[in-house]
This record gives C-alpha cells, sequence and structure tokens, in this order.
C-alpha cells in the first residue's frame, strides 16, 4: 500500500472497482489493496492490508475523493469482525464485507451482530451457500456472488436460499465479459461488478510518514486508566503527521461537524479519544515508516515559531501552530495548499491565513517566512525585530530538538539548521 519517495514522505497506494446497477449506473465502490502504482490485484487479504486501506482511504485521501457519494465497500478480516481491532469510523461510512475465508463461529457471530445492531451494514463477499456464512443472511444486506466460477446451477439454487431475505441487494461480481453479464442479469441480480463493465484502478497519493515511535506512546497514553487529555495533545501536536491525520480523521469520520476547528486540541476533542485510540491503533498495524528527523523538525521549528510570535501578538497560539505545521505539511508533499486545507475542518480564519496569507494568522505566517527567508526588508517592517525573531527562532528550534530527541533516543545528535534552510528542508 506504500512505496517510498523520500525518507520523509511515502506514496500510498488503493484500488477502487466500481459496482454498478442494472442501468449501468455506479452504486459503489469497493476499496482494495494495492502495493504499489501498477498493482492490479491485491498482493495479500490480510489484517494489514485491511489497516492501511482504512487508514490511508479515510486520513491520505478521503472518502469523498475515492467514493465521493457514492456506497464504499471494505474488506474486513476476522480480527475487526470480533472486535479484536477497532473500526475507527461510525456507521454509514463503508460497508463491511466480511471475506469468505472468514470461520464462521460463535466469535465471529457475536461480533457481526453486534456490528449490526451499532447500525454498519454488512456484506458477504464471494458467498457459497453451506459454507457456514449463512448463519448471517439475517444480519446483511448485501450478498456477493463471484458468476465466473460458480456453475449456474449453483448460483440458481443459491439465490432461491438467499432470496428468502427480501431486504438483501444481490450482487454478481467477477463480471468478466458481457456473457457473463448477460448472465447475471437473466439470474435478477440487483448489482454488478467486474472487467464488463470496469476494471479496478489504482490511485496514489504522496503521504507524510508519522512517527512510529510517536504513535506507539500516544496508544500508551491513551489506553492508560486514566487518560490525561493534555498529554495526548502534547503528543499529538509534536509530530506532523500524526496531527495532520487527526485534523484528516476529524473531517472524514465526523460528518456533521457542530462547528470548524481551529487546533489540533480542537479535533481531539470533536473527535473523542476512544475514536483517536482506534486510529493510533490502526495506523500501528499498517506500520508506516517514520520520518527522518531532519524534516520533522524543521516542520516543528516553524510551528513553534509561529506559536512564539503569536503569542508576542495577542494572536491565538493554538492556532498559531496548527498554521505553521500545515504550512509545512503542504511544502513537504507538495499539495497546493487550497486543496490541502479543502479536506480539513479547520476555521476560515486559517484557511485565509494559508491560502491568501490574510488576517492576524497570515501575518504570523508572513513574518516567520519572511525570517526563513532572511527577507530583511519585510522583518524591518514587521511589529516583531529580526533579533526578536532569532531569539525566537533559537527556542523553537531548542524545544523541536529536545522534543524529537525524546522521540528517538540515541540517534546522533542534530545540528541546528539555519533559518534559510528550514523552507528548504521542508
Amino acid at each position: 500500500m506504500t512505496s517510498e519517495t523520500s525518507d520523509a514522505t511515502q506514496l500510498v497506494h488503493i484500488g477502487r472497482q466500481a459496482v454498478y446497477d442494472r442501468a449501468g449506473e455506479v452504486f459503489g465502490y469497493e476499496l482494495l489493496f494495492r502495493g504499489s502504482a501498477d498493482a492490479t490485484e491485491a498482493s495479500k487479504r490480510s489484517m494489514h492490508a485491511t489497516s492501511n486501506v482504512i487508514v490511508n482511504a479515510f486520513t491520505e485521501f478521503g472518502l469523498d475523493q475515492l467514493v465521493g457519494t457514492k456506497l464504499c465497500f471494505i474488506n474486513l478480516t476476522r480480527d475487526f469482525l470480533t472486535g479484536d481491532l477497532p473500526l475507527p469510523f461510525p456507521p454509514g461510512m463503508a460497508v463491511l464485507e466480511v471475506l469468505e475465508d472468514v470461520e464462521i463461529d460463535d466469535e465471529v457471530v457475536a461480533g457481526i451482530t453486534a456490528l449490526a445492531d451499532q447500525g454498519y451494514q454488512i456484506a458477504l463477499d464471494d458467498f457459497v451457500w453451506g459454507l457456514g456464512h449463512e448463519l448471517l443472511l439475517d444480519l446483511v444486506q448485501y450478498v456477493k456472488i463471484d458468476v465466473k466460477s460458480t456453475p449456474a446451477p449453483v448460483i440458481a439454487t443459491t439465490l432461491f436460499q438467499v432470496r428468502r431475505h427480501p431486504r438483501i441487494k444481490l450482487v454478481a461480481e467477477r463480471v468478466e465479459n458481457d456473457q457473463l453479464l448477460d448472465l447475471a442479469h437473466k439470474f435478477g441480480f440487483e448489482l454488478f461488478q467486474g472487467h464488463a463493465m470496469g476494471r479496478p484502478q489504482t490511485m496514489s497519493a504522496v503521504s507524510l510518514s508519522p512517527s512510529r515511535v510517536r504513535r506507539l506512546e500516544l496508544f500508551g497514553a491513551l489506553t492508560a486508566p486514566d487518560i490525561e487529555f493534555n498529554q495526548v495533545v502534547q503528543i499529538v501536536t509534536t509530530d506532523p503527521a500524526l496531527s495532520y491525520r487527526v485534523l484528516q480523521a476529524t473531517n472524514s469520520a465526523a460528518t456533521g461537524l457542530p462547528r470548524k476547528v481551529s487546533s489540533v486540541r480542537d479535533a481531539i476533542m470533536l473527535l473523542g479519544t476512544d475514536r483517536i485510540r482506534q486510529w493510533v491503533a490502526l495506523m500501528l498495524v499498517s506500520d508506516i515508516a517514520e520520518a527522518t528527523d531532519e524534516q520533522l523538525s524543521s516542520m516543528m521549528s516553524r510551528a513553534k515559531l509561529c506559536q512564539t510570535v503569536a503569542e508576542r501578538l495577542g494572536v491565538a497560539t493554538d492556532a498559531a501552530f496548527t498554521v505553521g505545521l500545515l504550512a509545512g505539511v503542504a511544502e513537504l508533499i507538495a499539495v497546493p495548499m487550497d486543496e490541502l486545507v479543502s479536506k480539513l475542518p479547520v476555521t476560515p480564519e486559517i484557511v485565509d491565513a494559508l491560502v491568501d496569507g490574510k488576517g492576524r494568522l497570515g501575518e504570523v505566517l508572513s513574518m516567520v517566512r519572511a525570517y526563513e527567508d532572511t527577507d530583511m526588508a519585510a522583518l524591518h517592517s514587521g511589529p516583531v525585530t529580526s533579533s526578536e525573531l532569532a531569539r525566537a527562532y533559537l527556542q523553537a528550534v531548542g524545544w523541536s530538538v529536545k522534543t524529537l530527541d525524546g522521540v528517538s533516543s540515541g540517534r546522533a545528535a542534530r545540528r541546528l539548521p539555519p533559518p534559510s534552510a528550514l523552507k528548504k528542508q521542508a
């Protein structure tokens, strides 16, 4: 699901195959694991693959980009169905597909019953009557049948049994040619998936790489008997990738937000520590590579410098930290700023600062960028002197180095980068 682009970023990939209705219109999309941009099929169907699909669909691409307003189907392994691994998104976001190789025992039935009671829609993938999955028919909304590998008489018998549950929609999958499409129509399937209508597409995006150690630390804090909210906020805000993913997860998995957020703290409060814990657990399973210390240090220094300057100007410091952080994220993953903020539930003040440099937050960011670029003319005309900025910069780098040393203890000591290197490194 990932491939390297640099030490601090990576390419993430996800497969998407459309599901069509009888009129040939797209009904929804199944999201599939892809190990590379040129992969045409999943290299694995495992807990790791499912975790990668969920994490990247919600926190890297965003469901809006992947499926728009259409229905989303995601394959789940036993670990998710029994509750051993969490589903970090609420009901209504995706249809949960039970893979055909999941052994249906009491634990799985209990887990799927609980998911159905919560309001999740369930689909049975590659359904074959008599293997035990028929025990779930009272709980599911979709049944998918492989029309390529299943003899026509067996399809007919299976459909007769499934249609005793009238709420179930029948999906013909592996419809690889026109003959199979005609057959599926004659059998009365409601939905169709296969090469006869459209092949899977592989989509790719540049992703910022979160620190594995930071995720472990955060997961530990979230599973402590007495969760310290301020500690959770501190851990998240000291990893740019975690911060970005929390904002993305808030945007993707908490639809109908009562308000926009102005900081990572706001996002954590809206999403809730339970949901944050679930996302972090999946990030650990998906095992995304760490960013380099140099890249993280530069981004953290910029965010902290924005926060320090904001404090001296009487501007909201949490919002200023977020502005500095997102400015670094956008440059690092080479995404236009307006595109980046369109995916995040941030306040109009943050959007104006990042996209147009407007407002008090825009003033803060402009001053920090002027210092990074050694733009003396801009600094002379600003409300904070260059000497004050120099002291603030040194404090920001010192804080960044100290913070990241806690994550990467035992590594070689970092050298202090010159101000002009911050932007270049990002």
